[in-house]
């Protein structure tokens, strides 16, 4: 007990000791006031300043280290000893261990500017030795080793046993939310956990590890402290703990007033963007009309302004983030705008063409159109794409900008809720009279299925070419007809009439004129397996 007291004593001493004045140890030494500083341990004692005739200061730390080096277990066991002695003409103490001289601290070691008499700072350099002298006592001591040993190994028995109980606690709390996830009794939104998953046991296990390697770390450092050889590492381990935890509350202290403007602007930009949002619920609801804004385009408006005004306010917020001046801080800000320059080019003009169609109002969701070889209806129109349902049931993703740029036409657009105008063509020889061939594209039209008999269709001649008329019939569909089931019916009701009437189709291209008329006869029309309609329906 005398002995842990004498080491608790020698601690605090040397801890006394720590405060930076003339000839004590620099916290931060040069090169040349580290040669001077006599240390024992990695543990700097005093700085000597004075030299005597030819011998510098930097001599008389080697002679000391040669002579600390050469004492024996029976010296080290003897307490040091301070003698006042008068050298080279002026006030000296002597320190000796086991009546040997180890060091000669003289007034002129002694700044002109310290506050401290050559007593005292005997006594400041006296408990620094003896400290250090008490831990080489205890690399000698075979019961004190045991005794650590026996420390170090109970710690980490219970640092083990800890992380068993944490584990084991791990797996009961992810075990308990997994069954409430089951049950639908979590607080977290059920259609949420698709993206989140068992979140609180992950967040639980997260905090476990944090704890895990913090008491690993409490237990290296005091590990550390039990031993002579390894107590400079502790030593260090729980200052470098301390520093770090005193520079991160000090960095969050100073960022507090920068943080909070931040929140401020969040949350103005957040009110600012719910406010927006009502009034343009509004307007899709058509309870408010405003100038140049239509029901169909407030969702790419509401889009577009919540993008302008978060980046608007990320822009004020920047200068008051934590280390938004510091170099790392600048050039990962660099890096990110020059890779967003970069890539941001070809998204840039998909999206501009997006805003493009949809405040043009040129495609609507449910037109049927025509782009290049695509036709199709219109199943989503993106700030970067649109997508079309072809008649076999494909989706067709095209890019905004090759939407723009290609020749569109919408086969619905001049009134959807009256149905699609259908255009289809046929060429017939010059044998068969116009009139003929108007009257019976008109008759097909007349029995398609699907077709707006209340409109007339209309024929029109597109061209004399070399073998052959080139006819055109438009049709009106019913508005609950689709684009390929109408052309399905439409094509189907003129092969029917045409070989009813014994006319040649030409189409797609006859070079020379048939010796005799390609038709198929009215008593072929079901062969098998075809089933007439009669046969059908019985």
């Amino acid at each position: 007990m005398n002995r842990i007291q004498a080491l608790l004593t020698a601690c605090f001493l040397l801890w006394l000791a720590f405060p930076l004045s003339a000839a004590e140890p620099r916290q931060q030494p040069t090169a040349r006031e580290q040669a001077r500083t006599v240390a024992i341990f990695h543990q700097p004692i005093v700085m000597l300043q004075a030299t005597f005739g030819q011998t510098t200061p930097e001599e008389r730390v080697l002679r000391i280290r040669n002579t600390l080096r050469a004492f024996t277990e029976a010296d080290i066991s003897q307490p040091l000893q301070v003698v006042p002695v008068t050298r080279y003409n002026q006030p000296g103490r002597l320190f000796l261990m086991n009546g040997k001289p180890i060091m000669l601290l003289s007034q002129a070691d002694l700044d002109e500017g310290d506050d401290l008499t050559l007593d005292q700072a005997a006594q400041r350099v006296l408990a620094r030795m003896e400290a250090q002298r008490t831990s080489l006592r205890e690399q000698y001591n075979t019961r004190y080793l045991l005794l650590a040993a026996l420390k170090s190994a109970a710690g980490a028995l219970l640092l083990a046993l800890a992380c068993y109980l944490a584990f084991r606690s791990w797996r009961r709390v992810r075990r308990f939310f997994h069954l409430r996830i089951l049950e639908k009794r979590s607080m977290i939104p059920h259609n949420w956990r698709r993206f989140l998953g068992n979140i609180e046991s992950r967040l639980y296990a997260l905090l476990v590890i944090l704890l895990g390697v913090l008491a690993g770390y409490v237990w290296l450092s005091w590990v550390f402290s039990l031993f002579p050889w390894t107590r400079v590492w502790g030593e260090s381990l729980g200052e470098w703990s301390v520093g770090v935890i005193r520079d991160i509350s000090l960095s969050i202290v100073s960022a507090l007033p920068g943080l909070m403007i931040v929140l401020l602007i969040f949350l103005i930009t957040w009110f600012i963007i719910r406010l927006l949002k009502v009034v343009l619920d509004q307007v899709a609801a058509g309870r408010l009309q405003i100038p140049g804004l239509h029901p169909e385009t407030v969702g790419a408006t509401r889009k577009l302004i919540a993008v302008v005004i978060w980046l608007f306010a990320l822009s004020a917020a920047y200068p008051f983030l934590p280390g938004a001046n510091s170099l790392a801080f600048k050039g990962i800000s660099v890096f990110f705008g020059l890779m967003l320059t970069l890539g941001s080019a070809g998204v840039m003009n998909h999206a501009m063409s997006g805003l493009v169609l949809i405040y043009t109002r040129a495609l609507h969701k449910g037109d049927w159109i025509r782009i290049a070889d695509n036709e199709g209806q219109v199943s989503e129109i993106g700030m970067l794409a649109t997508k079309i349902l072809t008649r076999e049931n494909y989706i067709v993703t095209l890019p905004n900008a090759v939407v723009v740029s290609g020749k569109i036409t919408n086969l619905s657009a001049s009134d959807p809720q009256q149905g699609i105008n259908l255009t289809t063509g046929v060429t017939i020889g010059y044998d068969t009279p116009w009139r003929q061939v108007q009257a019976m594209l008109e008759l097909a039209a007349h029995r398609a299925q699907g077709v707006d008999h209340q409109v007339p269709p209309v024929v029109r001649k597109l061209g004399l070419l070399d073998w052959y008329t080139s006819y055109e019939l438009q049709v009106r569909l019913l508005p609950e007809t689709t684009l390929p089931e109408g052309r399905n019916a439409l094509h189907s009701s003129i092969i029917d009439v045409f070989n009813e009437f014994g006319v040649q189709i030409m189409s797609p291209n006859f070079v020379m004129q048939p010796k005799g008329a390609v038709v198929v006869a009215k008593e072929d029309w079901y062969t098998a397996p075809a089933v007439a309609p009669q046969e059908r329906d019985r």
